[in-house]
């Protein structure tokens, strides 16, 4: 049987030029800004004009593209290799949301494959109306475009699936490693953040976020006591769930605290990583008293992560149902999330 794992992210621009066509596909998704099309189209544009010359500077110190497109091939290269291990045939290709390669591009990549299965894996850990649903709705309409026939089967999150819960726990502990025995250290577990009003639509994310936050912490047996979640990236005039990560660093230094930043959203490095929480957090830290300041890297290629994944896959193929990293459903009642009832 041939398995054709498809994995969703985001993307990211690929040079400096890209970087406001890009904003213009973030900005133009119906899950991003809720307005019809006629008045969301010409928003976009505006928002990405106006967001372009900073975002510009962002990318140009990462070398003038993301690295998120690299850093999901490793991943993909990782999680073939783990399925061969297993004794699957399986190929991963990989759809990005706002840019090369997008989601097209990909379902005609998988069509020229000719998979008996396809299995569909958002890398998003944590479900959302704005990253998962909308990756997975974009595949559903060029599927049903193309015609592509192979059953398709969706992962819908993984809060706090083992493999990844572990790989965290693991970078966590290795973040201990490099304390400073005259520090007092505050972990920092930091997500992207979303507006309030999403959430209280019923987007599940912040629930999600907590699970995989609490399911880290029962790793370590009480030895992790101060501690925060928090939430960073935000954009625009609305209301954002909180706290701010970059509030929360602010506070570390006025307590005389050093602090431990681990992404727990991210499972990639790109300009919220390797700019945001690298350099402009870190600087806020140096300006805001921080004793230290240990920023830990996402999981990656990790290999905990990719087991995990790979068990995901597995589970994958032999449920009628959408997957999560449990049985069954496993957000509240009355969320908006597809997933599989208990």
């Amino acid at each position: 049987m041939k398995i054709a794992v498809v994995l969703f992210n985001l993307g990211g621009p690929d040079s400096l030029a890209a970087v406001e066509p890009f904003l213009v596909n973030l900005f133009s998704d119906p899950a991003i800004i809720s307005l019809p099309g006629l008045l969301r189209k010409p928003l976009a544009k505006l928002i990405a004009a106006r967001r372009a010359p900073v975002a510009r500077k962002i990318y140009a110190e990462l070398g003038g593209r993301s690295p998120i497109v690299q850093e999901t091939e490793q991943q993909a290269e990782a999680l073939e290799v783990e399925l061969s291990s297993r004794g699957y045939l399986a190929e991963c290709f990989i759809a990005m949301r706002c840019w090369h390669p997008f989601t097209q591009e990909a379902m005609n990549s998988v069509r020229h494959y000719g998979p008996d299965r396809v299995i569909l894996l958002p890398l998003y850990p944590q479900y959302s109306t704005t990253t998962s649903r909308s990756s997975l709705s974009a595949w559903s309409n060029e599927a049903a475009r193309q015609r592509l026939t192979a059953p398709a089967q969706e992962i819908c999150c993984f809060p706090f699936q083992k493999g990844f819960v572990a790989a965290l726990a693991d970078n966590l502990e290795k973040g201990f490693e490099r304390v400073k025995k005259e520090v007092d250290y505050r972990v920092l577990f930091s997500a992207h953040g979303l507006p309030k009003r999403t959430v209280r639509r019923g987007d599940p994310y912040q629930w999600q976020v907590e699970q995989t936050v609490q399911a880290v912490i029962r790793q370590f047996d009480g030895r992790l006591t101060d501690w925060r979640i928090c939430y960073q990236s935000r954009v625009g005039p609305l209301d954002w769930i909180g706290p701010a990560t970059n509030t929360e660093i602010e506070t570390a230094g006025r307590e005389g605290k050093g602090v431990i930043i681990l992404p727990v959203a991210f499972v990639s490095e790109h300009s919220e990583t390797l700019v945001e929480l690298d350099v402009e957090y870190r600087k806020l830290g140096t300006t805001s008293g921080v004793k230290d300041y240990i920023r830990l890297p996402t999981v990656r290629t990790h290999p905990a992560f990719i087991r995990g994944l790979a068990d995901l896959v597995e589970a994958a193929l032999v449920s009628p149902r959408p997957i999560t990293c449990a049985p069954g459903r496993i957000c509240p009642q009355g969320n908006i999330c597809e997933q599989a009832e208990a």
